[in-house]
């Protein structure tokens, strides 16, 4: 049996990332096969628990990815895993769709990490409230983050009207804080004791109820059963596409990867951070990542700015998602204010902004087939200064998240802040690579 945990937590910025990463490290280290997930669109923190896993890890909605895709890929780590991991997203209750309604559709058991720093008899409270406040959510524990003392632990534990509940807690200290800035954390090839840092983490939890736990003392989980998908159709044989990747160019899904080649197409990855030139290719995709940070690098890449423009000329497909718009823009604004003027292939003006801009999941309908649509997400803090006229524009899941993201057609540039699941829609994700236009 393969066990499951879907780690949640009452908000953002509780640790949950901190406890999945140092569970999946303490297990992997113990030999044992780990597979780990997150919850909601997330580029960042898959990061981290892949360092710990040494797997992959891909992003599981219910509303971006569909219930059949998410039970695919469950039912698929399942076969080849000791142990399970989802990191929750938020709040367990946030979002609609929620953590907690990942958790319940596919029977996961919680585990609440709780920030007890500013708690006494508080933690019990916030503990049974988010184990109650839906009926029929599988319960496996709460483990408080940040404890001042052991005296502190003993407060919090006492205080749980079920005893049995109490999987430990971690202490206050920054070797078990890692690391962020604007977007979220930081990557780990960025910090140079990040296998350090979750080895730490480990280490601490694996004098814990919940470290010092076997496997088969977990609640029972039952994977999904895998849900039979139509074949796909090689609607990108013989295209050989080329993509950035590098600390510019750092927001891919490996799924997306994945889905591309699963279609036929030869995948050939380069860094313009690097100086490495345009290869030889048939279609380019510029993924987010954090251009602001490397703009002075970015602006000298003359001889590939030269190459994009020819590949442009020559008709082939551009597919630029956020940073990679950015990265095409005549200018971009960093954090400081400074002006970078950048490639120049998308005429307007990219300006990092002090806030969060756009948050939430949206979907992309192309093409005259009724129904179709791409679905993904969008996350920024930038702005897009342009007199460009958007050719089509993306719609959010819900009204309440405002208007959609503007998606811009240059030619055979196509260009948004909009982060697209391709699995969504095999058929739509392929459009973005070919050189027919998004909207005929």
């Amino acid at each position: 049996m393969t066990a499951a945990l879907l780690i949640a937590a009452p908000a953002s910025g509780q640790g949950k990332t901190t406890v999945a990463s140092a569970l999946a490290r303490l297990h992997a280290r113990q030999g044992r096969r780990v597979r780990c997930f997150k919850c909601g669109p997330d580029f960042l923190d898959p990061l981290w628990l892949q360092a710990a896993s040494g797997h992959a890890v891909d992003s599981l909605d219910l509303w971006i990815n569909g219930e059949a895709d998410c039970a695919e890929r469950l039912a698929h780590a399942a076969d080849s895993a000791d142990l399970v991991i989802v990191e929750g997203v938020m709040g367990l209750f946030d979002g609609e769709p929620s953590a907690a309604d990942l958790a319940q559709r596919f029977g996961l058991p919680v585990l609440a990490v709780i920030d007890a720093s500013a708690m006494a008899g508080t933690f019990a409270a916030v503990a049974h409230g988010l184990q109650t406040w839906q009926p029929g959510l599988r319960w496996a524990g709460v483990l408080a983050n940040r404890v001042g003392s052991a005296r502190h632990a003993d407060m919090l534990r006492g205080a749980l009207r079920e005893p049995a509940h109490w999987l430990g807690h971690l202490p206050r200290q920054d070797a078990l804080h890692l690391p962020e800035r604007h977007l979220g954390l930081t990557m780990p090839h960025e910090s140079a004791d990040a296998l350090a840092r979750l080895d730490v983490a480990a280490d601490a939890l694996a004098v814990t109820p919940l470290g010092q736990r076997s496997l088969g003392d977990w609640p029972q989980w039952v994977p999904p059963a895998p849900v039979a998908a139509p074949p796909l159709l090689p609607l990108l044989r013989g295209r050989r596409i080329a993509v950035a990747r590098d600390a510019a160019f750092a927001f891919i899904y490996p799924a997306n990867v994945a889905l591309l080649q699963a279609l036929g197409a030869e995948l050939v990855f380069f860094s313009p951070l690097a100086g490495d030139p345009l290869p030889a290719c048939t279609a380019l995709w510029l993924p987010g990542g954090y251009p602001e940070l490397h703009a002075e690098v970015l602006s000298a890449c003359h001889s590939l700015r030269v190459q994009v423009a020819a590949h442009l000329q020559a008709g082939r497909p551009l597919w630029a998602e956020c940073g990679g718009m950015m990265a095409l823009a005549d200018t971009l604004v960093d954090a400081q204010g400074r002006s970078h003027a950048m490639w120049g292939l998308l005429p307007g003006t990219a300006v990092l902004g002090k806030r969060l801009a756009a948050l939430g999941p949206h979907q992309l309908a192309l093409g005259p087939r009724a129904g179709a649509v791409l679905r993904g997400h969008s996350f920024h803090w930038s702005r897009f200064d342009t007199t460009l006229v958007p050719a089509l524009t993306t719609r959010p899941a819900h009204d309440a998240l405002g208007k959609g993201e503007p998606v811009y057609e240059r030619g055979s540039l196509r260009a948004s802040w909009f982060h697209p699941w391709f699995a969504s829609s095999p058929e739509l994700a392929a459009r973005l690579f070919s050189p027919a236009r998004l909207g005929a």
